[in-house]
């Protein structure tokens, strides 16, 4: 995965997330949009073969759009991690 800020100011920015897809921003939209601070999340992929993804942050004058993004990465890595760790508990792999 690679980010590149488009376009920012202190309460927006705009990120294209190259080699990912809705499954990916759709799950850090809905961790963006639990965040008070956020007034407006949505991505959009203009072509859906080879189009990437382009992520829209709005926040209030609370947090920075970037402070909001890395906290939903965060709380999505640590959702992650959860159920990993719950499926290690109860799926046994033979090999």
């Amino acid at each position: 995965m690679e980010v590149t800020k488009m376009d920012s100011s202190d309460e927006e920015i705009r990120l294209e997330v190259k080699g990912e897809g809705h499954t990916f921003c759709n799950a850090l939209q809905n961790f963006l949009l639990k965040d008070p601070a956020i007034e407006f999340s949505g991505y959009q992929i203009t072509h859906p073969l080879v189009g990437e993804p382009i992520l829209n942050i709005r926040t209030n004058s609370e947090k920075r759009p970037e402070q909001s993004a890395i906290d939903a990465a965060t709380a999505l890595q640590e959702e992650l991690d959860e159920i990993k760790t719950t499926f290690a508990k109860i799926i046994t792999i033979d090999t």
